[in-house]
């Protein structure tokens, strides 16, 4: 009897192996097949606002965007390609630097320009064909754009102001793209939210544009959502 069930223990071995390793083997390929996907990257290109001119680390709009969006369990990652002093041409001139290439490269893009082209009496006409031109190679790499507009002081001059702010809504039409119709709003006219010079967002006016223009981010990242959902269907 003892030899039988000895000769059973042996026999059954293998299986009682094979059904202890098996759970562990399935939990492995599981945690596998669950490699989260690459971070949503969204380029910030701008100006001293986007940049964070006159804020301490981390309390500039891209970082605390980056937190709005986190804080919604989205992996996202916010780049600030914002230069202090930057018009519209000379973000030209640095927009295919800054995209680089396609692999390394933002998925999503917001652009806010425009403030110095204003502050310093530039032509809205080439301010326009600047930004045109931005909004063209974005188009061309297919990547989705929120695009941010900007208003001047109104003692500027009626004509002035006016050919200045409908470049913004314009462009957004034209490019079909989302549309902040001006970056400052909320903020600008409250003294509480700016830095003493009355031209950039302290750390609670930073909050307050990150509040208000996260919506329009929110729809930026399902767009690219569905691109890239878009490109692991697979062809008929």
């Amino acid at each position: 009897m003892r030899g039988l069930f000895k000769t059973i223990l042996v026999a059954i071995a293998p299986i009682l192996a094979l059904a202890t390793i098996a759970p562990h083997v399935v939990l492995n390929r599981a945690q596998a097949g669950q490699t989260p996907a690459r971070a949503i990257r969204i380029l910030a290109f701008g100006d001293s606002l986007t940049r964070g001119y006159g804020l301490p680390p981390a309390m500039d709009f891209p970082d605390k965007l980056q937190g709005a969006l986190k804080a919604r369990n989205l992996n996202v990652t916010v780049i600030n390609a914002g230069l202090s002093g930057d018009t519209s041409a000379g973000g030209l001139a640095r927009i295919d630097w800054s995209l680089g290439d396609a692999k390394s490269g933002p998925d999503a893009a917001i652009v806010e320009l425009g403030a110095n082209d204003g502050l310093r009496g530039l032509s809205p006409v080439a301010m326009e064909k600047n930004l045109d031109a931005i909004l063209s190679k974005l188009k061309a790499r297919n990547i989705p754009v929120l695009f941010a507009g900007m208003k001047v002081p109104r003692n500027f001059g009626s004509q002035y102001v006016t050919e200045f702010d409908a470049v913004f809504p314009r462009l957004a039409k034209k490019y079909n793209v989302l549309f902040y119709p001006f970056f400052l709003d909320g903020v600008a006219l409250d003294p509480t939210l700016m830095q003493p010079d009355h031209l950039h967002p302290n750390s609670k006016g930073v909050d307050a544009i990150v509040a208000r223009i996260t919506p329009l981010t929110l729809q930026l990242v399902q767009q690219v959502q569905t691109q890239r959902a878009g490109a692991q269907t697979p062809r008929p």
